[in-house]
């Protein structure tokens, strides 16, 4: 007949499953796939408030900010990344916000080193090209209750990337711009939402290569607001089940 396990055993046993696990998630999340929830309406209506993603942390090599508290020591190769590559335009980044990097931002990425980006009568245009765009149906929302539509376009990159944008106000400030050369090793970065978004017209401006942390790929969970990733209680009539699992274009 086998021996009991002792208490003292039993309890050091599941102390290091405990370890064990804390250590593969924090490395999973430090080299792999870091969650990311969505505070604002800047990308609706790719992303909307209460979607949580997975951010492919590897996807443009590592620097100190895709790191917890900038902590990694990485060399100035490939501008301070290590295993460094050149984000695609069009990606969704999340990225330190380059005027206080305790913050993250999320947005699309539209104008790469080198180029000119600005905005005239609401078209965006990249080195002097308007960027082609074509009218879809009304972005739907409802606000207690009550129903509102907002125009919708689709619009192409250069390289043929297509998403979405919208244009909530044909007045805004944000349609007629100042001509933006992006430096060396910068990106400029626009949300979807196009006249409801802090980006690289505003406060944001060029984010160097460094402040990328990683491309959003994938959402995993979604809820309408009324319930936080906790409460579980209120699941069933809170939860987009049509968002879960579902890639970022």
């Amino acid at each position: 007949m086998a021996a009991k396990p002792k208490s003292g055993e039993s309890w050091g046993e599941l102390a290091k499953t405990v370890i064990y696990a804390g250590l593969i998630a924090i490395v999973i999340r430090t080299f792999l796939f870091q969650p990311f929830n969505i505070p604002s309406a800047s990308m609706e209506a790719t992303l909307l408030v209460g979607d949580y993603l997975f951010v492919q942390k590897f996807s443009y090599g590592y620097s100190r900010y895709t790191f917890p508290f900038g902590a990694w020591p990485v060399g100035d190769r490939m501008q301070g990344r290590f295993m460094g590559r050149e984000p695609d335009r069009g990606d969704v980044i999340v990225f330190k916000y380059p005027q206080d990097n305790s913050t993250d931002f999320i947005k699309r990425l539209v104008g790469m080193p080198g180029e000119t980006v600005q905005m005239k009568d609401g078209r965006l245009y990249i080195n002097g090209q308007i960027v082609p765009r074509k009218r879809v149906g009304d972005y739907v929302e409802n606000f207690d209750g009550r129903e509102n539509r907002v125009p919708q376009y689709e619009e192409t990159l250069p390289n043929g990337k297509t998403y979405f944008t919208l244009d909530r106000d044909p007045d805004s400030p944000l349609d007629n711009t100042e001509l933006y050369r992006v430096p060396a090793g910068h990106y400029f970065m626009m949300g979807d939402n196009r006249d409801n978004s802090d980006d690289s017209r505003q406060a944001v401006g060029y984010v160097p290569y460094d402040n990328l942390e990683g491309k959003a790929m994938i959402r995993f969970f979604s809820t309408d607001g009324s319930a936080r990733f906790w409460e579980v209680w209120k699941w069933p009539f809170s939860i987009r089940y049509s968002r879960i699992l579902s890639l970022v274009n």
